[in-house]
C-alpha cells in the first residue's frame, strides 16, 4: 500500500458527522435506500444504492468485530438523525470522531496482516498504461509494478479556495486516471458544506451537520433566522450565500448557545475544543460560518466491483464514482460507501488474473504524460478561479471564463493535478445546462429531463457525453 505523505491524513480521518446504516430497531434498509435515492435527485444508480444499504449492516458489524468503538446508550448502539434521513440511523464514535475511529480500526487490521506493507511518498506522478491496461504507477522517476492498482486518493476539495478537506485532497486520483484514459463521471457535482468555521487565520474547520441536528440555528449578523436548518445541504448552502450577499457580510452565525450547559462540550468534544482554540466557546457564543467545498459526488467511473474503464485499474472511496450519491450525497453515506465498495474492489482485485503488461522501464511502450514545468497558474490562482467561477452558484459566463483560463494557463508543477481536475469541473458544469442536486446554474435554475443522465468525460474523446 502506497500512501501520500501519511496514512493518517485523509478526509475519513476528519469525518465528524457519522456513518449511516439501517441497524436500529425502527429502521429498514428500504427506507435508507429511498432516502439516498431522493437526495441524489434522479441520478443515483439504483443497483449501487441497493448494494450500499443492503451490505452496510454487515460491514458495520465486521468493524465492531475488529474493534471499532461506536457510541452506545447502555449496551445498545446509539443512533442520531441528520438532514434528509427519515430515521435515526447515524452512528458516531467518540461524539464527533467517527472517521478517525474507522480509519484507526482499518489501519490496525491491515497492519496485522503479514502480506501488507505500507509506504509513504511526497509527490504523485502517473499511472503506467499499456494498451488501456494499467501496469503500475510512477512515483517521482521510480516505476512500481502492480498486477492491479486501486486508486483511493480521496477527494478534491483543495481545488477550491475554501474547503473542509485536508491539504492532501487535491484530486490526484481523478487527474491520474483521466490522463491515463479512464472515464470520469459526474465531476461537476461538488457538495459544499454549509457550515465551515469562518475566521481569519483559522482553517475552514467543518462544523458538523449533527450540530444542526441537535438544535443549532443559523442567524444572520442581525440575529435573525433565515432558512430551514434541516433542509438538504445544497439548499442550506445556497441560502447562506444569498443571505451573505443580501446583508453584505462575510459569514453568518451558527448558534447553539440555547442548549444546556455542558451539552456541546460533551456531545461534540472535538468540535468544541477546536473552536475554543480559535476563541469561540460554542456554549457561550455563536460561531461565524460560511460554506466550503466538502465532497465530490463524481470521480473515476466504476462498476459495483470498483472496476474502471481501464483494465486492472480500480477506484474506491471519494476518488470513485459508483453512482451511489447521484447529484447530491445523503449525509453520512460517504464512510459507508468507502467500506462497502472498498471491500468489493479488494475482492475483485484478488481475482483479476488477466495477463500483466510489461513496465515502461522494460518495454518503452507505456504512455506516461509529461510533467509541465513551472508556469503561469499557481495553486492559489487555480483555487481562486474555481471558487469564483465553479462554486455554489454557477452561470455560463463564469464557467466559460474558468474553462478558458484553465485551458490557456500552464500550472506550476505542484498544481498539476488540481489544474487538471478544476478544468474537468468547469467543462462538465458548463455542459450541464440545468440545476440538479449540488450543481446549481442561476441561468438554468430548474432541472431538465434531457440532462437526467450522467456526464462522462474522457481524454481524447472529444465532446462530453451524457448517458
Amino acid at each position: 500500500m502506497v500512501a501520500k505523505e501519511s496514512l493518517h491524513e485523509s478526509s475519513s480521518e476528519y469525518a465528524q458527522g457519522g456513518i449511516a446504516v439501517a441497524l436500529s430497531d425502527d429502521d429498514e434498509v428500504e427506507l435508507h435506500e429511498q432516502d439516498t435515492l431522493h437526495a441524489g435527485d434522479g441520478l443515483c444508480d439504483r443497483a449501487a444504492v441497493h448494494t450500499l444499504v443492503e451490505e452496510g449492516p454487515a460491514a458495520i458489524q465486521q468493524l465492531i468485530e475488529w474493534g471499532a468503538e461506536f457510541d452506545r446508550s447502555g449496551s445498545r448502539l446509539a443512533f442520531t438523525r441528520e438532514a434528509a434521513h427519515s430515521r435515526n440511523r447515524i452512528l458516531h464514535a467518540h461524539g464527533d470522531s467517527t472517521g478517525r475511529e474507522i480509519a484507526r480500526t482499518l489501519y490496525r487490521k491491515a497492519a496485522s496482516l503479514p502480506n501488507v506493507t505500507f509506504r509513504s511518498y511526497s509527490a504523485i506522478s502517473d499511472l503506467l498504461v499499456d494498451d488501456r491496461r494499467v501496469a503500475g504507477a510512477l512515483f517521482h522517476d521510480e516505476p512500481i509494478e502492480a498486477r492491479a492498482v486501486l486508486l483511493a486518493t480521496g477527494g478534491l476539495g483543495h481545488v477550491f479556495r475554501n474547503t473542509t478537506n485536508p491539504e492532501v485532497a487535491t484530486g490526484d486520483g481523478v487527474a491520474m486516471a483521466f490522463r491515463a484514459g479512464a472515464e470520469i463521471q459526474d465531476i461537476e457535482f461538488v457538495q459544499f458544506h454549509p457550515t465551515a468555521l469562518h475566521l481569519e487565520g483559522a482553517p475552514r474547520f467543518l462544523l458538523s451537520e449533527a450540530l444542526r441536528g441537535e438544535g443549532a440555528v443559523l442567524l444572520n449578523l442581525a440575529g435573525e433566522r433565515f432558512t430551514d436548518e434541516m433542509a438538504p445541504r445544497d439548499v442550506v448552502a445556497r441560502a447562506i450565500v444569498r443571505e451573505m450577499a443580501r446583508t453584505d457580510s462575510p459569514h453568518v452565525l451558527l448558534d447553539l448557545t440555547h442548549r444546556e450547559a455542558g451539552f456541546v462540550r460533551g456531545r461534540f468534544p472535538r468540535i468544541y475544543e477546536t473552536c475554543l482554540r480559535y476563541g469561540i466557546d460554542l456554549e457561550r457564543r455563536a460561531a461565524p460560518v460560511a460554506p466550503a467545498a466538502h465532497y465530490a459526488m463524481g470521480g473515476v467511473r466504476t462498476d459495483l466491483e470498483g472496476r474502471t474503464s481501464l483494465a486492472r485499474l480500480y477506484a474506491a472511496g471519494e476518488t470513485a464514482c459508483t453512482g451511489v450519491h447521484g447529484a447530491n450525497r445523503l449525509a453520512s453515506n460517504s464512510l459507508l460507501e468507502g467500506l462497502v465498495f472498498g471491500a468489493r474492489a479488494a475482492q475483485a482485485m484478488l481475482w483479476d488474473d488477466r495477463p500483466r503488461p510489461e513496465l515502461l522501464a522494460q518495454t518503452g511502450d507505456v504512455a506516461v504524460a509529461s510533467t509541465p514545468g513551472a508556469g503561469t497558474l499557481s495553486l492559489a490562482a487555480i483555487q481562486d478561479i474555481a471558487w469564483r467561477c465553479c462554486g455554489i452558484l454557477r452561470d455560463a459566463e463564469e464557467l466559460a471564463e474558468a474553462r478558458r483560463l484553465f485551458e490557456a494557463g500552464v500550472p506550476a508543477a505542484e498544481a498539476r493535478n488540481p489544474h487538471q481536475v478544476a478544468g474537468l469541473i468547469a467543462r462538465c458544469a458548463e455542459a450541464r445546462r440545468e440545476s440538479r442536486g449540488a450543481h446549481y446554474r442561476t441561468d438554468y435554475p430548474n432541472a431538465c429531463a434531457s440532462f437526467a443522465r450522467h456526464s462522462i468525460i474522457q481524454k481524447d474523446a472529444g465532446e462530453i457525453a451524457f448517458r
